[in-house]
């Protein structure tokens, strides 16, 4: 095939050749570039309306296009319609019926083969509104009987295979602030038609000479108006030369171009594959495409093209396809148009098809649309459109066209951009009732928003809108000005409600509309979800929240909704299933629970859930496996999955599979930042399997096992390490102290604990505090040594700015050993009541903000215990002796006419009696004031040396037991009395003793 220069030009635009040979010569001086440009236009135009299989440009979500292809296919009656949409998403138009427009089909893909990890998951929209050229063929096209709709463009996967992931460049655009904007979420977005000026100085020349301040609102006043009432042929070719003005000043972006030449040889060698395979005439075809793609110059263009394009094979990515709701503010977002011109295009399509009469197709049974009336539409190829003149009307265009004698010879193309080009612009008169109704209806809704809108506003509305439209030379005024002369006299300083006077334009106009996928769309998973949850007897289906009550105590049936709707809340965003009242937690079940539910509002989640599986329970599960066995997983994150395993789904299968799983995440972790996490999931679970099970599942216990033995592993270290905070070392501690028993019972040893707290050597001040607290769980430092190297700190004019940072490693050291409460309030106090106010107040801020930053948890534990400690009344303070100061009486010796040895038994001779006659001590008590024939003081550690010796031991003593003589003698063994003396004393406190 020969390229566009060499190709013989068509006499057809001999005229219009000329025209710009002369204005080229003109502007420049002389031939140059700009002669090339402006031929080049006609010859991309020339080259496109002579090609046999007509194709038709549209511009996206464009009225101007869906009108022109509403009459041309009325007109045409195609037999074969391709479409510029992805090959793999045909079998989905056939649903549309079923939903309320605007919808997008989208093509969904969670696990990917041949893409790299992190750009999951794929998704790929194509939004479909009413007034789109496409819906339009589509409706005709499934709607006709013996006409064949064949997608053409590349397919899903293939997008993704020339993605080469830049920055978004047209394509892909950010949300709007709007709730409906994020309704495709982060897809990359399907365009037919995307006309607008790659080169950023003609977009901004444009802009400015036309007065205008974004493309869509240019788009509309210099091309959407004046093509409203234009004839086909015109219509075509000015799409033709608009599409070529863009490509051939688009500037060097050589990566976009080489993806849309790649685009345009796919879409032109299925075209004729399909009619190779079929044997279908051109002429009967229909190849609706973008206007930038229309005029191509690639060698595969039209039907005898010459190019060898070979399509590469698909991925093994396994692709899923659904409907997902859409809406203007959406498609806005996604790409790129002005806030409000989609819904300013859905007003001027409702305009046009009541000016022109025009009958548009619409799917049956489409949700959202009005039923046909009785009066029968006027018929488009009675009499021809306006501007179509008589002789034309008759004839086919588009080089499609056959002479009635011959019918073989093709009848060259009319030159309409001549004339069209040529033409002044149509005055519209102004519709003075139609802006008086908008200005009406904007102030009626800023009122209803907040605004103290009233009758004088809606009058400068008016006015305004009329004015501006004169400034930039109109002699009607558009939706934009409109929108502009709003803003100017009703907007105020601040925003009363959620949307200012531009969004509230933007509603007006219809930019609210949201579409809806209907029950019998959906996928399997989104009808099941809905089918589980009727017994609410709520339209779950419409946007907006929802309230249900939930009593399944009187109604037991509502306890599967339960489930359900617990199932849906771990699974959707967090306004789909939002609990009121209620709580599921391991061993609690709720037996009344009320829940906000906006389902319809949050379709898209719902609906993306179906692409993952058949049932909530196989997707919830698929996404746990997906968390427990992924590359990056957790220890605390697969307890997490074990968790909601139990919860949500029941049984021990998953769960204990799980468990399993963060055994062997656990043993290869060499850090502890997710210490607190694992040890606040691992009581949680030990608890529930402690009253809910019979015996442990063998993974928990081989979890504490590992788990004792890896964190007394990397305790010496995390001490050392800087990145380790005191919060993760303390969780270490409280799982060894916590699960100790329960390691000790499994045949875990206790020395690797105390030697692993031996050779930890902190040089962080809280980490040393919190040292000192493990020392003293294990035995290794008393309590007393405790308040004296506090003391010691206190003393110390080097360390006293350092004290809170002790505070805060003593506050973390309650999480794990509790029992340090007292010592902990007492440490505080000392400082309070020690250090002078120019020492305390300047590390005051620096304690409370540790204290809040680091242990806010553990804070009501500590004020549990000063409330205990403190007295109750101010008035009682000042007399107060704090505990730890007061001076414990000397022991003085029994009187001699009372026997020696423990008072207790004298005290309580009832209980001493019951303990006597359960030891099997038949014994009388001894007179008061009588002579001792026995020996004296606790006979019980004569008569029971086993236990007394088993006592010893635990206790540390190695002293001999004294001989009789001593004990005779009215001596009493205190050697365990003398050397724990806080053991003496707390059982002595607990048996209430003096």
């Amino acid at each position: 095939m020969s390229t566009p220069s060499e190709q013989p030009a068509s006499p057809s635009f001999a005229a219009l050749r000329g025209q710009l040979h002369e204005a080229a010569a003109e502007f420049s001086g002389g031939q140059d570039a700009l002669e090339g440009i402006l031929l080049g236009l006609v010859d991309d135009v020339d080259r496109a309306v002579a090609e046999p299989l007509e194709i038709f440009p549209v511009c996206h979500h464009s009225p101007a296009s869906a009108l022109a292809m509403a009459r041309r296919l009325r007109e045409k009656q195609p037999k074969v319609v391709y479409l510029e949409l992805c090959e793999d998403m045909a079998p989905l138009l056939t649903e549309l019926r079923n939903c309320r427009l605007p919808v997008a089909v989208q093509a969904f893909a969670s696990d990917i083969d041949g893409f790299p990890p992190d750009w999951a998951p794929l998704s790929v929209v194509a939004p479909i509104t009413e007034a789109s050229a496409e819906y339009q063929a589509v409706a005709y096209a499934l709607d006709t009987p013996g006409v064949e709709l064949v997608l053409v463009d590349r397919s899903s996967d293939h997008v993704f295979q020339w993605d080469a992931r830049r920055p978004p460049d047209g394509e892909t655009h950010t949300a709007g602030t709007e709730p409906e904007a994020a309704l495709h979420g982060e897809a990359v977005g399907v365009e037919i038609g995307d006309l607008r000026p790659r080169f950023a100085e003609l977009e901004e020349h444009l802009l400015r000479h036309g007065k205008v301040r974004h493309w869509s609102e240019w788009w509309h006043q210099y091309v959407e108006v004046p093509l409203g009432d234009s004839d086909h042929d015109t219509y075509r070719q000015v799409m033709f030369l608009i599409g070529s003005l863009f490509r051939r000043l688009a500037p060097g972006q050589g990566e976009r171009v080489r993806v849309d030449e790649d685009r345009e040889r796919y879409m032109w060698t299925r075209m004729r594959e399909h009619l190779a395979a079929t044997g279908t005439d051109p002429a009967d075809c229909l190849y609706v495409c973008g206007a930038f793609h229309a005029a191509s110059r690639v060698d595969e263009f039209g039907v005898h093209g010459t190019g060898d394009f070979e399509i590469s094979p698909r991925t093994a990515t396994t692709w899923q396809y659904g409907l997902i709701p859409s809406s203007h503010a959406a498609i806005e977002a996604q790409f790129g148009l002005a806030s409000g011109s989609v819904s300013i295009a859905a007003t001027e399509w409702a305009k046009n098809l009541k000016r022109t009469r025009v009958k548009p197709y619409r799917l049956e049974g489409q949700a959202g649309t009005k039923k046909p009336g009785a009066r029968k539409a006027v018929a488009q190829t009675a009499t021809p459109p306006p501007g179509l003149a008589p002789d034309a009307a008759a004839v086919p265009s588009g080089g499609s066209a056959f002479d009635a004698a011959t019918g073989s010879v093709p009848v060259p193309a009319e030159d309409r951009l001549s004339g069209f080009l040529r033409q002044p612009p149509a005055l519209h008169t102004l519709d003075e009732a139609e802006l008086l109704g908008w200005s009406v209806d904007i102030v009626r809704a800023a009122r209803r928003s907040g605004y103290l809108a009233s009758t004088a506003d809606a009058i400068a509305v008016f006015e305004t809108s009329i004015l501006l439209a004169a400034m930039r030379d109109r002699a009607k005024p558009t939706p934009y000005d409109f929108q502009d002369a709003a803003v100017t006299c009703i907007e105020k300083d601040s925003v009363p409600g959620r949307r200012d006077v531009r969004r509230l334009v933007e509603i007006m106009m219809g930019g609210d509309r949201i579409g809806q996928v209907g029950y019998e769309a959906l996928p399997p998973l989104a009808r099941d979800v809905h089918d589980r949850l009727a017994p609410l007897e709520l339209n779950l289906q419409q946007r907006g929240v929802r309230r249900a009550l939930l009593d399944m105590a009187s109604r037991p049936e509502l306890r599967a909704c339960s489930d359900v709707l617990w199932m849906l809340r771990r699974l959707l965003p967090p306004g789909a299933a939002r609990t009121v009242m209620g709580e599921r937690r391991l061993g609690e079940r709720s037996i009344q629970e009320s829940w906000d539910l906006s389902l319809g509002t949050h379709q898209r989640a719902l609906i993306e859930l179906g692409y993952e599986g058949v049932s909530l329970e196989q997707v919830l599960e698929q996404r746990l496996r997906r968390i427990a066995y992924g590359p990056r997983a957790t220890t605390a994150e697969v307890l997490a999955a074990v968790e909601d395993a139990t919860l949500h789904l029941g049984g021990r299968r998953l769960a204990d599979e799980l468990g399993t799983r963060a055994l062997e995440v656990l043993a290869g972790e060499r850090t502890v930042d997710g210490a607190p996490e694992v040890l606040r999931r691992v009581r949680g679970l030990l608890a529930y399997y402690r009253t809910a099970e019979p015996v442990l599942p063998p993974w928990v216990e081989s979890f504490v096992r590992a788990g004792y033995a890896h964190y007394c592993t990397l305790l010496p270290t995390a001490f050392r390490d800087e990145d380790a905070t005191v919060g993760q070392v303390a969780a270490m501690l409280g799982f060894l102290f916590s699960m100790e028993s329960l390691a000790l019972s499994l045949g875990c040893d206790r020395t690797q604990l105390e030697l692993a707290v031996a050779q930890s050597h902190p040089k962080d001040p809280a980490k040393t505090a919190l040292l000192w607290a493990a020392q003293v769980q294990l035995g290794t430092l008393s309590r007393g040594e405790l308040r004296g190297r506090c003391d010691e700190l206190l003393a110390s004019p080097l360390v006293v700015p350092s004290y809170p940072r002790y505070l805060s490693g003593f506050v973390h050291a309650l999480e794990p050993v509790p029992g340090l409460a007292d010592v902990v309030v007492e440490a505080v106090s000392n400082a309070f009541g020690r250090l002078p106010d120019p020492v305390l107040l300047p590390w005051l801020p620096t304690l409370i903000t540790t204290l809040r930053s680091n242990a806010a948890e553990l804070a009501p534990l500590l004020i549990r215990e000063a409330g205990r400690i403190f007295p109750a009344r101010l008035a009682a303070l000042d007399a107060w002796i704090p505990p730890w100061r007061e001076v414990p009486s000397e022991h003085t010796a029994p009187a001699a006419s009372g026997p020696r040895g423990v008072a207790l038994p004298a005290l309580y001779p009832e209980t001493c009696d019951a303990v006597a006659e359960l030891l099997g001590c038949t014994d009388t008590w001894a007179a008061a004031g009588g002579p001792v024939t026995g020996p004296k003081g606790a006979v019980l550690l004569f008569t029971h040396r086993a236990t007394s010796d088993a006592l010893a031991d635990l206790l540390g003593s190695d002293d001999p037991w004294a001989s009789a003589g001593p004990v005779a003698s009215g001596v009493v063994p205190g050697s365990l009395t003398e050397r724990h003396p806080d053991t003496a004393h707390a059982v002595a406190a607990l048996l209430a003793a003096p």
